[in-house]
């Protein structure tokens, strides 16, 4: 009888399979993975080799990124130093001029039984007088006045605490509605205008903050594309033993990025120093009124967002200028 003996993989001319081999799905993965941190540390390496350009390029990048930066943190500083100012907000309650002293008295009754609203004081028409001839400093014309034209004015403070400018708005416009009295006046204005210059800071800082994004985009465009001309030969001989465009820019995208975060790195230690230099002055200035505000410096999620911004922002610059150039870049 006759055996016949199972020849081996490589009797028949077959691969032996390693121990990456059979995984066939996997392959483009695992591909993948090895390539791209290769290609981030070849490109953080190639930066690490140029500190004078690379930390040029990052000083500019932190420079743009930390001005609306620091915009936002005054910002938010002035907001949180204005939060409790509405707080204490009153209606002053102007009375018809020709009341008497009884014609007062019920109309300060029927004030204090206006739900909602609690009287502070009455100010008489001789205080008011004296009152504005102190602070006027024209004495010798309000001596010639024969009668007092100021009327009684009733201070109000609303029973709620925290009430809103549209809550003192309608307890003015019940106040007012009292008989015996001639306006109601909420004191409230400047806080009022104060808050809608706030909110066109705001904007404006966003504005900035999309023109300066703008500028950190051409930054980093402008010296990736630099480095795309530098390493032109490299970059045909690539292509000419088969390299795609994604091996190629690979490297570029992670230097993009490279210098974006750099750059947030930057903004935000600038930040931290200027925050540091400013507190002590913020802090005697808050003593001298009475006030214990302290100044806010640089948040963990405002540092995230310059670090991740930063990040973004270089890479979305590399992506336009390699992409546009690499095209134009063939083996002869």
């Amino acid at each position: 009888m006759i055996v016949r003996r199972k020849r081996t993989r490589s009797q028949r001319g077959e691969p032996r399979r390693g121990p990456g081999r059979g995984r066939g799905w996997a392959a483009p993965l695992l591909g993948w993975l090895e390539e791209h941190p290769r290609a981030a540390l070849a490109s953080l390496g190639r930066l690490w080799r140029n500190p004078g350009s690379t930390l040029m390029t990052a000083l500019v990048i932190a420079i743009a990124l930390a001005l609306p930066g620091a915009l936002w943190i005054l910002l938010t500083n002035t907001q949180a130093a204005s939060e409790g100012w509405d707080s204490g907000a009153a209606i002053s309650v102007y009375l018809e001029a020709d009341l008497n002293e009884q014609a007062v008295a019920e109309v300060e009754q029927a004030l204090a039984g206006i739900d909602g609203a609690t009287l502070v004081r009455t100010i008489s028409d001789d205080e008011a007088l004296a009152e504005f001839r102190e602070m006027a400093g024209f004495d010798a014309a309000l001596a010639e006045l024969t009668d007092n034209p100021l009327p009684y004015v009733v201070v109000v403070e609303p029973t709620a605490t925290g009430a809103g400018a549209t809550e003192l708005g309608d307890l003015a416009d019940r106040l007012a509605g009292v008989t015996g009295v001639d306006r109601a006046q909420v004191d409230l204005e400047w806080v009022q205008r104060l808050h809608a210059l706030l909110a066109l800071i705001e904007r404006g800082i966003l504005l900035l903050a999309a023109l300066l994004g703008a500028g950190v985009l051409l930054i980093v465009g402008n010296t990736i594309r630099l480095d795309v001309l530098n390493r032109r030969s490299e970059i045909e001989v690539i292509k000419l033993i088969g390299g795609t465009d994604a091996f190629i820019q690979r490297p570029f995208l992670y230097g993009g990025f490279w210098y974006g975060l750099a750059g947030g790195i930057g903004a935000c230690g600038l930040l931290i120093l200027l925050t540091a230099l400013l507190a002590t002055p913020t802090a005697e200035l808050a003593e001298a009124y009475g006030s214990g505000f302290r100044l806010q410096g640089l948040g963990a999620r405002e540092a995230a967002f310059l670090l991740l911004g930063g990040g973004l922002l270089g890479l979305i610059g590399a992506r336009l200028a390699v992409g546009r150039h690499l095209r134009a870049i063939e083996p002869a």
